[in-house]
């Protein structure tokens, strides 16, 4: 393995008696993923625990190409021990083939109890095997978070202005700043050939917040057609928000042609230009140069119905570790998973969110962190995010477009009919 980012001390510091130890000495893991470079280094550093606690032999190849070479190399027969993959789609229609094993069933078990919305996380790395069997293959490692509004607290401090603890109150809160005066939204949708792709999480963000998950679930795999009632209705909280010009920083009309990279810098206008924008946990990385999460710029939860009773979903994404060739070795680097440790490791060194309920928070580089992981913890349902999980025709085609003809006046039943009719076209 590559030297890890941690120090040798630091890395035997950090190993538990959480998971069993086994004698794995001689036995060598091969894992195969996406993560580059510095992320490549940091999971390295994890399975450096795990070398020193079996005596086993992990060994990581990363690759920008791994969708297509890890069906490649499952065909020819010589897949990894254990794939890392950036999405549950692909891991089912790998599972679907044959191509992976069945995590153990006290796997299972172990997830629903140790992990928040625990049952969500079983269901979301349960896949049909070849003979159509639903079993679970995917333990998830690495989470990211989508649920957010971000904001200026000092903009927020200065107009009086509290933090939202319910839908309710958040529309009451838009309604307020109106009139004020001011503006309460930023929503950009521009994203190049991508165009469109925010609204869609703003979509699945309402979807379960108004719907239940299997619901979300029915409407992501199409067994509930993409114009049903409850899909038009998700997408018209979505544009209580977007369409009304009274809300949004620039108008209803600026909403599709802002850059989404552009959207967020109105929070830090004087005087400012709106005073929330809804997007996942990677947006600062667009902030003005300077600002400091925790000071200049803050986050909230999308807060859920409280009249609605649908506890507080939470919208995301991550990645999940299956077995492609299997070993005792594979499995008992599996189990290792389920040490806090493993989660730890990389918690130290940024970057990284989990639902494991054990982990230690101090371990965290930032409060920023901290508090994210905290949202995630007290999420009572997590579902991935849908448009990744649907045919890339409807959910990297005509749902980021029919977003876009929909800001731009087109109304929500006409355009979840025309998403329905491309996924029509696809069967």
């Amino acid at each position: 393995m590559k030297k890890s980012l941690m120090t040798g001390v630091a890395a035997l510091a950090l190993i538990s008696s959480g998971a069993t130890a086994q004698d794995l000495k001689g036995e060598v893991i091969t894992v195969s993923g996406t993560w580059l470079s510095s992320e490549a280094e940091i999971i390295e550093s994890v399975f450096d625990l795990f070398e020193e606690k079996t005596g086993a032999t992990v060994k990581y190849v990363g690759s920008d190409s791994f969708e297509q070479q890890i069906q490649i190399d499952a065909e020819a027969g010589s897949a990894p021990n254990i794939a890392v993959f950036p999405q549950p789609g692909l891991a089912a229609g790998m599972a679907s083939k044959g191509f992976l094993t069945p995590l153990k069933p006290q796997v299972s078990d172990w997830v629903k109890d140790n992990y928040a919305a625990g049952q969500s996380w079983v269901d979301l790395g349960s896949y049909a095997d070849a003979n159509g069997d639903k079993q679970h293959y995917g333990m998830f490692f690495r989470v990211d978070l989508k649920s957010l509004v971000w904001y200026s607290p000092e903009n927020f401090e200065d107009a009086g202005y509290e933090i939202p603890e319910s839908m309710e109150e958040l529309k009451a809160l838009t309604d307020q700043i109106v009139a004020d005066g001011e503006t309460p939204w930023c929503i950009g949708l521009g994203s190049g050939a991508a165009t469109g792709w925010p609204a869609t999480d703003w979509v699945e963000d309402m979807m379960l917040r108004t719907q239940a998950p299997e619901v979300y679930d029915a409407w992501v795999d199409n067994s509930m057609p993409f114009n049903d009632p409850k899909v038009i209705e998700a997408v018209e909280e979505f544009g209580w928000f977007a369409r009304n010009s009274d809300y949004v920083s620039g108008g209803a009309g600026a909403v599709a042609t802002t850059d989404f990279r552009d959207s967020p810098k109105g929070l830090f206008a004087s005087p400012p230009q709106c005073y929330m924008h809804r997007q996942a946990s990677f947006i600062p990385a667009f902030f003005p140069e300077g600002t400091v999460v925790g000071e200049d710029a803050d986050f909230f939860y999308f807060p859920s119905y409280e009249s609605k009773e649908l506890g507080n979903p939470v919208l995301g994404a991550g990645t999940l570790f299956a077995i492609t060739n299997e070993s005792e070795g594979a499995h008992a680097l599996i189990e290792f998973l389920q040490d806090p440790k493993a989660h730890e490791t990389w918690m130290a060194q940024g970057a990284f969110l989990t639902p494991h309920k054990g982990v230690d928070l101090s371990a965290f580089e930032t409060d920023a962190e901290r508090a994210m992981n905290n949202i995630l913890l007290g999420a009572t349902t997590f579902r991935f995010d849908g448009s990744d999980l649907m045919p890339g025709g409807v959910g990297a085609g005509s749902f980021w477009t029919g977003m876009v003809d929909y800001t731009s006046g087109k109304s929500a039943e006409e355009v979840t009919a025309d998403i329905q009719a491309s996924w029509d076209s696809l069967k």
